[in-house]
């Protein structure tokens, strides 16, 4: 079993095992088409409670004809105790042919995964970084604006602390682009991620934090005043950062 060279958390025995009887379960019915199969995401980050989150596996296979999906659709093992595999089945020509379309999700993914058996094919992409940051642009604008709706069509004080929670995890992608486009180690703790790229675009780290403040850091929901000035906050980051990366040049 091999990792990629970037700095990640070992998951636990309990994670391992529990990808290791899944796939158990789901190889044989790829057969001679399997190529593949990595730990990837949270599972390798510092805080990663399996009891809250799904262990994401990709499957990699040379193809995935009717007759493939047909046995892995068997094969696949019915949910029980945690931990949950939720899995993602690719082929190599779609990673390859898909790499201008998502490229901040498959830098994600040779960057952060753990490979669990068969052959590392992300070893060798290389992923443009023009690509790169005009997904990302994509991806933060279309978040500023849902967050800023929701804002002012949301008057539920617990429907705005929970939308704030997710953006700890729905950011999470983004911010570790918006880190790479500068030349940046990712760290491996998510709010290490949220206070480096506010250090590296100039933004106020507090604002930012918030969303993952309300998601890890708070046992009951803050008063009302409090949760719209912590949302407030977090989406003037996000504008700020958004017209930071609208200059940014990359090569």
């Amino acid at each position: 079993m091999s990792r990629t060279p970037e700095l990640l958390i070992e998951p636990s025995k309990e994670i391992l095992d529990a990808a290791r009887r899944w796939l158990n379960r789901v190889r044989p019915a790829l057969e001679t088409e399997f190529l593949g199969a990595y730990i990837r995401g949270s599972a390798l980050t510092q805080g990663f409670n399996p009891r809250r989150s799904d262990v994401n596996v990709l499957v990699v296979a040379r193809h995935l004809g009717r007759d493939v999906l047909e046995r892995i659709a068997v094969a696949l093992p019915k949910p029980a105790r945690p931990p949950h595999i939720s899995p993602l089945f690719l082929t190599r020509a779609q990673i390859e042919k898909s790499l201008d379309s998502f490229p901040m999700e498959f830098l994600d993914i040779q960057e952060g995964h753990l490979l669990l058996e068969g052959e590392n094919i992300f070893a060798g992409l290389v992923i443009p970084r023009t690509y790169l940051r005009l997904q990302c642009e994509h991806e933060l604008r279309a978040k500023f604006i849902g967050l800023r709706q929701t804002y002012l069509l949301e008057r539920s004080t617990r429907a705005l602390a929970d939308t704030l929670a997710r953006a700890s995890s729905s950011f999470a992608a983004p911010f570790r682009a918006l880190l790479r486009l500068r030349g940046e180690a990712i760290p491996a703790h998510t709010a290490r991620v949220f206070e480096k790229v506010a250090d590296i675009y100039g933004l106020q780290a507090e604002g930012l934090l918030a969303a993952y403040a309300m998601r890890y850091g708070e046992k009951k929901t803050p008063p009302a005043g409090e949760v719209r000035a912590r949302y407030l906050g977090f989406l003037g980051e996000i504008e700020r950062l958004v017209a930071a990366l609208d200059q940014l040049q990359v090569q």
